[in-house]
């Protein structure tokens, strides 16, 4: 039996990452956002593009626009935080499944990087610097499928 293996090295060379932001939360956001612009200059991305856009539930269509500009991923990047909505299974589970639409109606790769959370506190472990900052975590992982995607179609 012939088996191969698609597990390209991390690079970010060459990519247009697409980062759709919500400015609800934007303290934690911006925090995220900062992990992702810097782990995208370490992986040596060509090109960075950031739309701001109100919430959660802009997202998904942001994250479309971003996806239909020629960026060649796509990250989403917001806040929920369950004390401060009365609908906060609503916006994650339709902010999720919105992105997760545009990542298989475009074939673009979309990173969730929309952090569901009880409290403030949580949402700040997870915007911290290095590798537990979601942001960073949403950019690798959206390289690596580009990159296995883009590997994927010489075969």
């Amino acid at each position: 039996m012939n088996e191969r293996a698609i597990n390209p090295e991390l690079s970010g060379e060459g990519a247009h990452v697409g980062i759709a932001v919500a400015n609800w939360n934007r303290t934690i956001t911006d925090k995220l956002l900062e992990g992702a612009r810097k782990r995208c200059a370490e992986l040596d991305v060509a090109e960075v593009t950031v739309v701001r856009v109100p919430g959660a539930l802009e997202l998904p269509l942001a994250t479309k626009k971003l996806a239909h500009s020629r960026c060649d991923v796509v990250v989403a990047i917001g806040a929920v935080v369950k004390g401060e909505t009365d609908h906060y299974e609503t916006v994650v589970r339709e902010s999720a499944a919105g992105i997760a639409q545009v990542a298989l109606e475009t074939g673009v790769p979309i990173g969730n990087a929309i952090l569901a959370v009880h409290d403030f506190s949580q949402a700040i472990e997870r915007a911290g610097e290095g590798d537990a900052n979601k942001g960073v975590e949403a950019v690798e992982a959206v390289l690596r499928a580009w990159l296995a995607f883009e590997e994927l179609e010489q075969i």
